[in-house]
């Protein structure tokens, strides 16, 4: 009979967790992915390099968790960003700190990160099925007792559900948990697309691809409010904007066209500078190059690729000289110079979200154990919860600490790792 201690469904970040830690504290231990290989998602995170994490201690990372980073508190506590480097390098992935607090693995291969999570599965003894789709969850009196899988009974008194959310579901991850959990009673607040590129409208930025900007700020504005900044690097692209600032500004953007509002993104191309600081700066560039062309002149405020896209956008002639630049139009260069403005139309597809948002609700999740408070022996982990996060690191560790606390709590502690 297909009987265990503990079964986990999807072989994810947090399934591996989860399935190695309560096979480390003695379990008998089943994970059922559905997809023919194990950890395809965790291949393609970080552009094949998997940000591991991220070293910002418990208190500075929990606001950069939504919607409710404090739901966290006991799961960090229990497993945090120095405890999973310390069991990749165990088991011989080691680790090298990058600008903003990043982590990632000394190779640049994700695929390392992966093997040693198995390896450590496998030392413990946990039996992984792949090419399994978990159809049922098999409850009674609000208690589990097991589940289907490909028609297949498979029992065991603790399930835990890590089968990711919507994004990238050419990985596997297509809803198939958030199902499977409304079908024994739980809440599924709508998934939507987090950390997702944006559409924009015209063809400013698709003049612009490929263009990579570092240190500038964008801006959401929604009906004309301001919404949200970041600072960092940005993309444009064939379809509009991407890069890390509009990916954790795109959690604002997506709620916001949701609700049918009106919403741009402007960017500051010289944030170091406030308008007057600007102004002179302008001033005595064109002062000190009169009879030069203004064409060649913007080569000292912008990228050479952006220049005559810029000039453009201006309506200004190129071959003007410095010295005939007016005031008026001196103001009207420096504004775009700190607004640069897109109309955002839509935003891309599930398909090209690195997270999601949405899922079980934590109000039916308990914190202190990952288990739900409407079905005994049913926990959650990682993605399949209501919880993402900006770009970093940050949402893998949450899958590594909900993971690594469903798993313990699944059964009695016995030796520490």
């Amino acid at each position: 009979m297909n009987t265990y201690d503990v079964i986990v469904v999807g072989a994810g970040p947090a399934g591996l967790l989860a399935a190695g830690r309560a096979a480390e504290l003695g379990a008998k231990v089943l994970i059922l992915e559905k997809m023919r290989l194990p950890g395809r998602k965790l291949l393609i995170t970080g552009k094949g390099r998997c940000n591991i994490t991220n070293d910002k201690p418990i208190s500075e990372f929990i606001p950069h968790v939504f919607p409710n980073g404090r739901f966290l508190r006991t799961a960090f506590s229990s497993f945090f960003s120095e405890d999973i480097i310390q069991l990749l390098q165990s088991f011989g992935v080691e680790s090298i700190l990058e600008r903003g607090g990043r982590y990632f693995p000394v190779s640049n291969k994700s695929k390392d990160v992966l093997d040693a999570l198995l390896r450590w599965n496998e030392k413990f003894g946990v039996v992984i099925q792949t090419g399994m789709r978990v159809e049922k969850l098999l409850t009674e009196n609000n208690e589990i007792h097991g589940l289907t899988a490909n028609g297949q009974p498979f029992y065991a008194p603790k399930i835990i559900l890590a089968t990711g959310g919507k994004s990238y579901p050419a990985t596997g991850s297509n809803g198939d948990g958030y199902e499977l959990a409304k079908r024994v009673g739980h809440t599924i607040e709508t998934p939507i697309p987090a950390l997702v590129p944006i559409e924009t409208r015209g063809n400013l930025a698709q003049s612009l691809q490929g263009l990579n900007l570092r240190n500038v700020k964008a801006v959401v504005w929604v009906n004309g409010k301001k919404l949200g900044e970041d600072f960092g690097e940005m993309l444009f692209t064939h379809f509009g904007l991407s890069g890390p600032i509009i990916l954790t500004l795109s959690r604002i953007v997506v709620a916001e066209l949701r609700k049918e509002n009106e919403v741009k993104i402007t960017v500051d191309l010289k944030p170091a500078l406030d308008e007057q600081k600007l102004d002179a700066r302008l001033l005595r560039d064109l002062n000190e190059h009169g009879k030069k062309k203004i064409g060649n002149i913007f080569r000292f405020w912008l990228p050479a690729s952006m220049v005559p896209v810029f000039i453009d956008y201006l309506e200004m002639d190129p071959e003007k000289e410095c010295h005939q630049v007016a005031a008026k139009e001196r103001k009207i260069i420096r504004h775009l110079l700190k607004n640069l403005p897109f109309d955002v139309s839509h935003h891309r597809s599930f398909k090209e979200a690195i997270i999601t948002a949405g899922g079980v609700v934590t109000s039916e999740i308990s914190p202190k154990t990952m288990e739900s408070k409407l079905i005994k022996g049913l926990y959650f982990a990682g993605e399949m919860i209501d919880l993402d996060a900006e770009t970093g690191g940050y949402n893998l560790q949450i899958a590594y600490s909900t993971g690594w606390l469903a798993g313990n709590s699944c059964l009695e502690k016995k030796d520490d790792r």
